[in-house]
């Protein structure tokens, strides 16, 4: 495993281990010697899937403290435009990076407490998976809403939740990280 990029301070693009062969390929997602070599520091706790069409948004997700949770994400059919929201006090407030993920380039993303995170799925269907350092707890969960921080999904007529139509706008929000 390697780091391909770092999209915010403690937020990288990773290139997992990854072996092709005649039967097709295996990819190593996690190691937590590797990972930790690499200061990617994530105890799982919790993992879980999601599938979307074409035009999806779902986002910007986080976990509000106690809960709080490091995040590892990658796509593993399909293609997204993974996004990640800088929430955490400093001057790194409210910058935004974004990297593709796909089932073909099988790149993962770290997401460190304090970062808010969504994405916009680009094919027919896109699946992906998360890793986190804590189980979800409801009463943490929070969201900053995905049309209030300036970023162009490129997207017409994107597919919203209701929920994630819901979520604070970036400018009202007071942060706790």
């Amino acid at each position: 495993m390697e780091i391909l990029k770092e999209l915010l301070p403690g937020c990288f693009l990773l290139q997992p281990n990854r072996f092709v062969d005649s039967r097709g390929s295996f990819v190593k997602t996690y190691h937590e010697g590797l990972c930790e070599a690499l200061g990617v520091n994530l105890e799982i706790r919790e993992e879980f899937y999601s599938v979307s069409r074409k035009n999806v948004i779902r986002g910007m997700h986080f976990q509000l403290p106690p809960n709080e949770h490091d995040k590892l994400v990658y796509c593993t059919r399909g293609a997204v435009t993974d996004v990640q929201l800088d929430l955490r006090k400093g001057p790194g407030y409210g910058k935004v990076a974004f990297a593709e993920l796909s089932g073909e380039n099988a790149h993962l993303v770290f997401i460190p407490k304090g970062i808010a995170h969504g994405f916009a799925a680009l094919t027919d269907e896109a699946l992906m998976l998360y890793k986190t350092s804590t189980v979800h707890a409801p009463e943490s969960d929070c969201g900053i809403r995905w049309d209030s921080f300036g970023f162009d999904w490129g997207i017409a007529k994107p597919i919203i939740s209701a929920r994630d139509q819901q979520h604070s706008v970036l400018v009202d929000f007071i942060s706790p990280f």
